[in-house]
C-alpha cells in the first residue's frame, strides 16, 4: 500500500505526456534523410501549434495523422505505472519515469518508419548518463553508475559489430544501444545480457519462422525497447 501513491502519481504522469506523443510521432515518421513532416499529405500546412510538436498532428481539412493519442497515452501510463510497482521510491525511478515517453515515442517512430532518429536518440544518452549520476550520490539508489556508463559503451560496440554484419541492423540502434546500454547497466551486467537477449527474442523468432533472414530490415527498436523495459523489472527486484 505505501507504493500506491507513487504508482497513481507514475500514471498519472505517463498519461499527460503520452498525450502528446502523437503529433512529434506523426512528424518523425519520415524516411531517412527526408524533412520532419510540417503538412499531411494532401499537402495541407499542419494547424493547432502550426509546425510545432505539441497534440495529434490536424491539418486544415480536420483529418487526424499519427497514432491515437488514448492508446498512446494508456501504454505510456502503464508502462510508468509498472516501472513505478517495480522500482518502488528509489531515485533511479525518476529517471525511467523520464525516459518512458521518449522511449515510447520512439518505438512508434521505428515501428512507422523504421528509424531512429538522432534528435531523440543522441540527447537522450546524454541525458539518462547525467540523471543516473545525479541518481547515484542519492540516498536508496539501487544501481551503479560506473557499471551504467560502461554498459552504454560496451553495448554500443556490440551492436556496432551487428551493423557491419548484418543489413537488417540499423545504425539508429547502434546510437540506441548508448542509452539501453546505461539503463541495463545500472544494475549490472548479467542485466545487461538478460535485457539484451529479450529484445532480441523478436528478431531470432521471425528468422526461425523463416519470414526474416539476415537481411531483412526489421524494426528493432521497439523490442530492444521492451527487452530493456524487462531488465529493469529484474534489476529492481534483484538489488
Amino acid at each position: 500500500m505505501e507504493t500506491l501513491p507513487i504508482i497513481t502519481a507514475a500514471a498519472l504522469w505517463g498519461c499527460a505526456t503520452g498525450v502528446l506523443i502523437p503529433r512529434p510521432a506523426y512528424r518523425l515518421s519520415v524516411p531517412f534523410e527526408e524533412p520532419w513532416r510540417s503538412a499531411c499529405p494532401a499537402g495541407h500546412l499542419l494547424t493547432g501549434t502550426g509546425n510545432g510538436w505539441l497534440r495529434r498532428a490536424r491539418c486544415a481539412t480536420g483529418h487526424a495523422y499519427g497514432p491515437s493519442a488514448l492508446s498512446v497515452a494508456s501504454v505510456t501510463a502503464a508502462v510508468c505505472a509498472l516501472l513505478a510497482a517495480a522500482t518502488g521510491a528509489r531515485p533511479e525511478l525518476v529517471v525511467w519515469l523520464l525516459l518512458t515517453p521518449a522511449a515510447v515515442l520512439l518505438a512508434t517512430v521505428d515501428f512507422a518508419a523504421h528509424r531512429l532518429p538522432d534528435v531523440l536518440t543522441l540527447p537522450l544518452t546524454a541525458a539518462v548518463l547525467v540523471l543516473l549520476g545525479v541518481a547515484a550520490v542519492l540516498p536508496g539508489a539501487g544501481g551503479s553508475w560506473t557499471s551504467a556508463l560502461l554498459g552504454s559503451l560496451v553495448l554500443a560496440a556490440c551492436y556496432f559489430v551487428l551493423f557491419l554484419i548484418s543489413k537488417g541492423f540499423g545504425f539508429g540502434d547502434v546510437k540506441l544501444a548508448l542509452v539501453l546500454g546505461a539503463v541495463l547497466g545500472w544494475y549490472g551486467w548479467a542485466i545487461v545480457l538478460v535485457g539484451t537477449f529479450a529484445g532480441y527474442l523478436y528478431g531470432i523468432g521471425l528468422i526461425l519462422a523463416g519470414r526474416a533472414g539476415r537481411t531483412s530490415r526489421i524494426p528493432f527498436g521497439p523490442f530492444l525497447l521492451a527487452g530493456t523495459l524487462a531488465g529493469v523489472f529484474l534489476g529492481s527486484h534483484a538489488s
